[in-house]
């Protein structure tokens, strides 16, 4: 048995439709991966091949915890996102075997630091600081994909207090899920656990002390917080 200085950390883990939980290993996002989205931060979907950033697996925020207000900002930002879970490990996975590696999906925020991340690309420094602050990644119970199947398309939503801010389609990704998995899969060997964040639709925006986040994702369920 291993002689450990001090406690290992608790596995992370997504609570799953039906009961039990989803331990997880890595977190991966997709930037940019909605046409609308990609123009409002000022970049161009018809050229940008997908790019990814990462979060710390213990970022995750579950069963519709309050988001402590991040410190050393002043401007954090919402990005509704379809996650999607990796069952199946693997290496340079073929775009028509992807789903294949896929257990399960859920909705899911990528909140933004979104000064810091503007300082940093001024400055051509890492997002880091910007995007894998604690409690950053709030996100619902995972769905099987033995319960619902493969999204391709539905309706893609977050409501802040009540009031719409953004609204797509699963359909309007630039890369797709199974694009995706393939490209991520040229560049690390995935592994059981990992999570992907797929990208979010246009219409991010700041948050506030007191706001109550509810994303939908059309046939894959929710995520809901509470900025406090």
């Amino acid at each position: 048995m291993q002689d450990y200085v001090f406690a290992p950390p608790a596995v992370v883990a997504v609570p799953v439709q039906g009961g039990g939980a989803f331990p997880v290993r890595r977190v991966f996002c997709v930037g940019r991966n909605y046409a609308a989205h990609a123009r409002e931060m000022g970049g161009d979907p018809n050229r940008e091949p997908p790019f990814f950033f990462t979060k710390p697996a213990d970022a995750l925020l579950t069963m519709g915890a309050d988001l402590p207000y991040p410190p050393a900002t002043s401007d954090v930002h919402h990005e509704m996102e379809l996650v999607v879970a990796i069952g199946q490990g693997g290496a340079e996975i073929a775009e028509d075997a992807a789903l294949a590696h896929v257990w399960g999906y859920a909705a899911g925020l990528d909140m933004t630091r979104r000064d810091l991340q503007a300082q940093a690309k001024k400055d051509s420094r890492p997002w880091d600081m910007a995007k894998g602050f604690d409690h950053s990644a709030p996100i619902g119970v995972l769905r099987p994909v033995a319960v619902g199947g493969h999204p391709g398309q539905g309706a893609i939503t977050l409501r802040v207090n009540g009031e719409q801010r953004q609204s797509g389609d699963l359909s309007h990704m630039i890369w797709s899920v199974p694009e995706t998995i393939a490209y991520l899969s040229r560049l690390v060997r995935l592994a059981p656990g990992d999570l992907i964040f797929t990208g979010t639709p246009d219409g991010v925006a700041s948050v506030l002390r007191g706001d109550v986040l509810d994303g939908e994702i059309e046939g894959v369920g929710t995520v809901h917080t509470r900025i406090v």
